[in-house]
Parts: structure tokens; C-alpha cells; sequence
């Protein structure tokens, strides 16, 4: 979110940040307000007209204190590379910049269907599972923006079923199941270390067979925003290398 308000906004009417954003460096020049737990005085302090969050960021609860305390808040979620898109438009609409927003995100639509294209046809999707976290093991869900990504280019999620959770915690087994053919979370010696000597059997799936692991920059994939056609081009070069 932070990353496409630099990309839509004038940034002068930016007033602060969360610890967590770190793009563009002009973000650094903001101060730091702390979301975990939510620093409801400096908030007051700074006056913002408006907050801008993501789903699953800013828990409903605060929402609602925040909206008590006369300070409105505007949630985005994103499924699909569209709803990036979608949502830059929107705080274009919001925030008086509809040009800004409708230019960039036409531009990205322009080149993600040019990316997509060249894997309109693929016979035989590749299947690919991203870690996030790895003790317990949690992945990008069915439900994610990731999905979408790996569908544009031609693969897709080695997890089909659609959990409650975007990022769903799996066991060994199910995994096992999954087989995937590439595996995002870490290079193979990293993962080596601190995946796999936790979970030896897991080296029976393809991915490790056919050395088919990846390291892939996290705030660049995990991030909806301006830079999604960059994350399509990482993503692009790990299905074929």
C-alpha cells in the first residue's frame, strides 16, 4: 500500500509510515507510527484526514476505535494482479490524483498482459509452492495475489484447496502430496539448514529432486503495488531459468 501511495501522491501529503515500510527510501524520511500494537496517541498527534491499510493488516477492531476517534479508515484487498490495478485507480479517485493513478496502472496492465501472453498455451502448468514461514511450515495460499502471478506466467499453485487463511499452515504430508515441481522460500543452502534437517522427507519432493529451489525477494513478492510486473519478471526467470 505504502508503495503505491508514493507511486500516485503527491508524497508531501504522506505523514507517516508503519515499521515495516521500507519503499521507496523516501519513506524513511517519515516518521514511524507503530501498528503492532497501534499507537492511537501519535496517530492523534499527526491528524490524519485518512489511513490507508491492507486486508488482514489493521484488524477491524482498531478500524472501528480509529473510525470512534474521528480518523477514517480505507482497506484494499488484493486476489488477483487486477485488483492492484483496481486499487491504484481507486485512491486516484480518493485522493483527487485520477490521472496519476489511471496512467500507471494502464502502463502495468499493458505490460503484465505482454508477460502473459508469451504463456498463454502451456501444455503442462508448473506447480509451485512458496514458503513463508517455516516452523510451522506456512505457504501462500489458493487464495492470494501469488496465484494469480504464478496463473499469468503460465504455472500455478501447487495448493488447490482454498483454506480459511490466505497463507494456511501445511503438514509434512500434505506436502508430500502437493510434490511440488519448484519450491520459493530460500536457496537451496539456506533451505538446506533450516527447512529441510527439520524435515528430511521432505526431500523426496521434485522440487529438491531436479535442484528446482528459489530465493525469491520477499518484500517484492508479498507486496501488492507498482512493482508487481518486476515481482512477474523475478517469478519468470525461476520457471524458466
Amino acid at each position: 500500500m505504502t508503495e503505491m501511495l508514493y507511486a500516485i501522491l503527491d508524497t508531501s501529503t504522506i505523514i507517516a509510515r508503519t515499521p515495516n515500510d521500507d519503499y521507496p527510501a523516501a519513506v524513511y524520511t517519515k516518521p514511524v507510527v507503530n501498528n503492532y500494537p497501534v499507537d492511537y496517541e501519535q496517530i492523534l498527534l499527526l491528524k490524519p484526514d485518512l489511513i490507508f491499510t491492507v486486508e488482514g493488516i489493521t484488524p477491524l477492531d482498531v478500524a472501528e476505535r480509529l473510525k470512534e476517534l474521528g480518523v477514517p479508515v480505507y482497506y484494499q484487498k488484493y486476489r488477483t494482479v487486477e485488483d492492484v490495478f483496481t486499487g491504484m485507480e481507486d485512491i486516484g479517485k480518493i485522493m483527487g490524483r485520477e490521472q496519476q493513478a489511471t496512467q500507471l496502472a494502464d502502463s502495468l496492465r499493458k505490460e503484465v498482459a505482454s508477460i502473459a501472453r508469451k504463456y498463454k498455451n502451456v501444455a503442462q502448468p508448473q506447480q509451485v509452492l512458496a514458503i513463508t514461514w517455516k516452523d510451522p511450515i506456512y505457504v501462500y495460499g489458493q487464495n492470494t495475489i501469488f496465484s494469480d502471478k504464478l496463473k499469468i506466467l503460465g504455472a500455478e499453485n501447487a495448493v488447490k484447496e482454498v483454506f480459511e487463511q490466505p497463507y494456511p499452515a501445511l503438514t509434512r504430508e500434505y506436502i508430500l502430496k502437493l510434490n511440488p515441481d519448484v519450491l520459493l522460500g530460500g536457496s537451496k543452502e539456506k533451505l538446506e539448514k533450516e527447512f529441510f534437517n527439520l524435515y528430511p522427507e521432505l526431500r523426496k519432493v521434485k522440487a529438491y529432486q531436479n535442484n528446482r529451489i528459489y530465493d525469491p525477494t520477499d518484500n517484492l513478492q508479498s507486496r501488492p503495488g507498482p512493482r508487481v510486473v518486476e515481482s512477474l519478471r523475478e517469478l519468470e526467470g525461476f520457471l524458466y531459468p
